[in-house]
């Protein structure tokens, strides 16, 4: 007997098989900090490979940081020392400009717009009964119809029996893992994907399958290929804006999809809450029957609005439904109506519409100021994706910048498995406080980007 022993996913070489079965059992806390890997010879017989295969598996982990080997003693779990990454704005005193967290870019009508949700709702006894009271599962029928005509108006025709109201789009997000994943089936996801998703299969313990994509989205052959090879029970992708790289799932591969989701039968996991104007076509209108949507108002309203909906097909809203019973017994309805007080006023679309322009504004400057650089970003999405030259690290990059007074985030966090980070940095131009500071730290990250020595950039 070993003191650990994987299980080996048989795809790819066997080397790699035990470096990602090593790295997956960190990040699962199989193997906690200072945990002791097993000898080489004792996991080379118990696997039946050759110790030329657990030695290179071996270093390869050590390569990436997730273990260190101790002369003498053995192979141990490293502290892990991850690129920060938090869902709360840092200090707006404390001189910097913060472009690490795709917020809805500021405006004063979001206090003002909720404040008017509020006095609206205090002055209808009803409605404020109603928000007090327990309520159905899915949420009620005059939320789920307030949210129902809102997209369909955005362009996201939806029927309010097809909605369950939610918690945001990480809680949705849970939910769907939860009633899709059966114990021991796999997800499949993008190599880079949204943080909180990662955070959700770790908290869950399902394993993820990492499929490449490029600038036109997931790529379908590889998906076939990882299917083929892993089977996995759901697919989880952002089509319109993908969070980091802001690539778009063309219509051709969006169509590929779908049939070959209905070929091999898994579910499509949707996320639109990063919410653009200029869409193709949804996943749920081309496979109704196999997509779960998810949507939230934190990129329209704000982040402390935690409320949204799932659209789901009918076969699976009660396992939805029950989830949530699980994890919350219903959605607040206090939250639920002020938004959708704040929608039926006609508030939640003027501002909308404003930050739509505002957008476009700021990837106007973007263009200017990044004009040359290789970076993807476009439209009214939240945030661009700077790669670097081959010979810049992402991690000196983002030390340097924050040195400098701008704060933004490395691709550690969005990586899925064990592959190597590439180097590029997400830049989240939406969350600086106006066009002015946004420009002011693009300037810093240009200045940053052609600077040859880094030995000047402390001096600057």
């Amino acid at each position: 007997m070993t003191i650990w022993t994987p299980t080996l996913s048989g795809d790819g070489p066997r080397y790699r098989q035990v470096a990602d079965a090593i790295v997956h059992a960190i990040k699962a806390g199989e193997l906690a900090v200072d945990a002791k890997l097993p000898p080489q010879r004792r996991l080379a017989h118990a696997l039946g490979v050759t110790i030329g295969t657990i030695t290179r598996a071996y270093s390869e982990v050590e390569r990436k940081g997730w273990v260190e080997a101790r002369v003498g003693s053995g192979t141990y779990v490293r502290p892990r020392e991850e690129a920060a990454f938090t869902h709360v704005r840092r200090p707006a005193d404390d001189g910097r400009t913060d472009l690490s967290l795709s917020l809805p870019p500021p405006h004063d009508e979001r206090a003002e717009g909720l404040g008017r949700a509020m006095r609206a709702l205090q002055a209808d006894p009803l409605a404020l009964q109603h928000a007090m009271d327990y309520q159905p599962e899915g949420g009620l029928e005059a939320h789920r119809q307030s949210y129902a005509a809102w997209l369909t108006c955005l362009g996201l025709p939806m029927d309010a029996d097809e909605l369950i109201i939610d918690q945001g789009g990480i809680n949705g997000i849970f939910l769907a893992l939860s009633a899709l994943i059966a114990p021991g089936q796999r997800l499949a996801v993008e190599t880079l994907t949204y943080p909180g998703l990662i955070s959700v299969v770790q908290q869950l313990g399902i394993k993820t399958v990492g499929v490449e994509f490029d600038a036109d989205g997931i790529d379908i052959d590889a998906l076939a290929v990882r299917h083929a090879r892993q089977p996995f029970a759901a697919l989880y992708l952002m089509p319109e804006y993908h969070n980091p790289t802001a690539a778009k799932l063309t219509e051709d591969r969006r169509v590929a999809l779908v049939e070959l989701a209905r070929a091999r039968d898994f579910w499509l996991i949707e996320d639109g809450v990063q919410f653009v104007a200029e869409r193709g076509t949804p996943l749920y209108q081309l496979a109704p029957e196999r997509t779960v949507y998810l949507f939230s108002v934190a990129k329209i309203l704000g982040g402390g609005m935690r409320s949204g909906v799932i659209r789901v097909p009918g076969l699976i809203r009660g396992r939805i439904e029950a989830a949530l019973r699980t994890q919350s017994w219903m959605p607040p309805p206090l939250i639920a109506s002020l938004v959708c007080q704040w929608i039926e006023s006609g508030d939640a679309g003027r501002l909308l519409a404003w930050q739509r322009e505002e957008m476009r504004a700021r990837h106007a400057l973007v263009a200017e100021r990044l004009a040359g650089t290789d970076y993807s970003g476009h439209g009214d999405g939240f945030n661009v994706w700077l790669r670097l030259a081959p010979d810049r690290r992402a991690g000196a990059f983002v030390e340097q910048l924050a040195d400098r007074g701008v704060i933004v985030t490395p691709a550690e966090p969005f990586c899925v498995g064990s592959e190597p980070a590439p180097q590029a940095v997400r830049i989240c131009i939406s969350a600086a406080r106006d066009q002015a500071a946004l420009d002011r730290a693009l300037v810093v990250i240009r200045d940053t980007l052609d600077t040859p020595d880094p030995a000047l950039w402390r001096t600057l």
